[in-house]
Parts: structure tokens; sequence; C-alpha cells
């Protein structure tokens, strides 16, 4: 993430994802066959298309459809999912700041009355603000 623009801020969802290695080829196996990984997908600029992300899969700070998650995951991974959790969204303070103007300025889309009720239907507890340095690739 460090070579893009950062005049919005910078954010990434924050996803653990274990998946399972089936060769197709008849008498091969692997050890391990499951695996545990990381997977960030970076966060559309607030007010982007794409913005709404948060709103659209994730619920308290759980995905709310966790096995269509999973599918999408198997999709863009191209190996079998066993599952897939969120775990936050890292954000710097740019970043959280935008957003949380944007969802000011859409409340009643939200049908809420604050953006830290937004924040915290969607996100639960599960925002987490790092520096640039702590961004890890």
């Amino acid at each position: 993430m460090a070579d893009q623009d950062h005049s919005d801020g910078s954010a990434r969802y924050v996803f653990r994802v274990t998946f399972r290695l089936e060769p197709n080829v008849a008498g091969v196996t692997v050890e391990p066959a499951v695996f545990e990984t990381t997977l960030y997908r970076e966060a559309d600029p607030p007010g982007e298309e794409g913005w709404l992300f948060f709103r659209d899969n994730l619920w308290r700070g759980e995905l709310a459809d966790a096995d269509y998650f999973r599918e999408l995951t198997e999709e863009v991974l191209d190996v079998p999912v066993r599952s897939v959790s969120f775990s936050e969204l890292q954000t710097d303070e740019a970043y959280l700041e935008a957003l949380r103007a944007d969802i000011a300025a859409h409340l009643d889309e939200f049908n809420a009355d604050t953006v830290d009720q937004v924040l915290s239907t969607f996100l639960g507890s599960s925002i987490r603000v790092v520096s640039d340095s702590d961004w890890q690739q």
C-alpha cells in the first residue's frame, strides 16, 4: 500500500482464511493439506464505488453471510476454502476520518442516528488505527 495515493488515507479489511490443497492426480497426497493464511482486501475510498463493502458484508464485526463469502474467497484464491472470518479493518487516521464523514452524510441510508452506531453495527469493535510504518505487506 505504500505506493498508493494517501490523500484520503489507507485502509484494508483483514480476513483469516483456512483452505486445503486437493491434488487432482490419483495417488498424490500432500501433508499438511490444510493451511491458514491472512487475506487483505484494500478498502475503497469513502464515497467511491465499493466503499460500502463493510455495510454489504459485515454485521457486528462478523461476516453477515459466511457461506457466501467463503464461496467468493474460493473464487479469488482458486482453492477449496474451509472457513473465512473477518478480523479487522486496519485504517490510518485520514481514512477513518473520511469514512466517518461519508457515513455522517448518509446516516439515513444506514437507518442510524450516529456514525458510531453505524460503525458498531457493521464493524463491531474491529477497527484498528495504524500508522504508515505499521502497514504490513
